[in-house]
């Protein structure tokens, strides 16, 4: 008997060893977001920095020693913390999407502490409006958030400064890094940082760069939150085992549809691809060998090219449409789905979640009812009620001009989406 006992314990203690060492070997817990970027490129990517920020940051370094203003992010930025349980990031859900099983070392992980990443590449004039997309999503989105800005070095002091002086609340929520522009070893970096709008192929090279992010959203300086972004970021739990991305349509009309009339290159489908928001598993594109397919794509190609890394990412789904995701129009509202007809169907159903003012409408006079969404979300001032924002964009878009435009006509697809959140808000908070 003696014997028996001494030889369960045994092999009670060997199975408590193996789930220890099994659990180890599984947890994928976030690293360290590198902090300093000269180190991520040195210590870990072999990618080199944009010749210009080379010597931008040399200049500029005595200049940079006030970086320890970083308590919540910035160039020092706050690492990311780690999920809970020992499952692969790629199928994780937040809180409000919890399918209804949790198996400890399943497919899947429900966890108040998971974050959404979130990337956005900034050249040139595009500061101011790559806070106010910032801005947006932290409005909208109730869950942890991480944002990876990629800029000139002589933009990140001004990144610093702005989201460091938002109040402690955003804080709450929101942790960011920064880093400099920085293409593969080998590469023209001045011709990559060229094609197309300054610095936008940054993001072709980010599974490379971000190695220890599983998925993240990215989206251009130019795009606008109208819902949360936990909503956008259930799109990875629709995704088969092959997909990696996922996109929306360039047009849904062919007759203005701009790939099926011009393009002199593959594209994806009928009507091509909007690269402005897209969602990527890193860690599927890293087995792919996605940015050894893209670069040779771009030395064949590039003589044909339009718009830059977006005919790049046409090409390379025209050739792999097996590994693409497609999301409706409502998550990337653009002018064409209202300046000539209303041409965004999901949009008329469950109104505009995420609007993209390409073409420069966020500054300009020709589609009135997407500056007046942009001034709203500028002008909103964190910590108070969501329904004052609500308020000032139908203040905006009852103004004449905007009223009488193509787009602003249907300033209730615009609305619906905050108009919802808002009635949420006042049930959760009523007596």
């Amino acid at each position: 008997m003696r014997f028996m006992y001494r030889m369960g314990l045994l092999a009670g203690l060997g199975a408590v060893a193996l789930f220890v060492f099994g659990y180890s070997l599984l947890n994928p817990s976030v690293a360290a977001i590198a902090h300093d970027s000269n180190s991520v490129k040195s210590r870990k990517l072999g990618l080199q920095l944009d010749d210009a920020d080379v010597k931008k940051q040399q200049d500029s370094s005595k200049g940079d020693q006030d970086a320890s203003l970083n308590t919540e992010g910035g160039l020092l930025g706050a690492t990311p913390p780690a999920l809970t349980c020992p499952v692969p990031m790629s199928y994780w859900f937040p809180p409000d999407a919890c399918p209804l099983h949790q198996p400890l070392c399943g497919l899947y992980v429900c966890s108040p502490k998971a974050i959404l990443h979130l990337a956005v590449v900034a050249c040139g004039d595009r500061t101011n409006e790559t806070l106010v997309m910032l801005k947006s999503a932290v409005i909208f989105t109730s869950t942890k958030l991480h944002c990876h800005i990629f800029a000139e070095t002589e933009l990140h002091f001004g990144f610093r400064q702005q989201i460091n002086s938002w109040p402690a609340s955003v804080h709450d929520k929101l942790t960011y890094t920064i880093y400099p522009i920085m293409y593969p070893p080998g590469e023209n970096s001045q011709e990559w940082k060229k094609l197309f709008r300054p610095c936008a192929s940054q993001r072709l090279f980010l599974p490379e760069i971000l190695t220890d992010v599983d998925s993240l959203l990215y989206v251009d300086t130019d795009i606008l939150f109208l819902s949360p972004m936990e909503n956008l970021w259930n799109f990875f739990s629709a995704m088969n085992s092959t997909q990696l991305a996922a996109l929306a349509p360039e047009h849904e009309v062919k007759s203005i549809g701009w790939y099926n009339r011009f393009a002199r290159h593959p594209y994806y489908g009928e009507t091509g691809l909007n690269s402005g928001i897209m969602l990527m598993n890193l860690t599927r594109l890293r087995a792919f060998h996605f940015q050894n397919k893209i670069i040779p794509y771009y030395k064949e190609y590039k003589m044909k090219l339009t718009w830059g890394d977006q005919d790049l990412l046409n090409i390379l789904f025209h050739f792999y449409p097996e590994r693409l995701l497609v999301f409706p129009c409502e998550w990337n509202y653009r002018p064409d789905h209202c300046m000539y007809m209303q041409n965004c169907k999901s949009a008329e159903t469950h109104g505009v979640r995420m609007v993209h003012g390409c073409r420069r409408v966020f500054f300009n006079e020709k589609q009135p009812a997407f500056k007046a969404i942009y001034q709203s979300i500028e002008q909103y001032k964190f910590d108070t009620n969501i329904s004052l924002l609500l308020e000032g964009m139908k203040a905006k878009m009852e103004e004449p001009d905007t009223k009488a435009s193509r787009c602003g006509q249907v300033a209730n697809m615009f609305l619906k989406q905050v108009e919802s959140i808002v009635r949420k808000e006042s049930v959760t908070t009523a007596p």
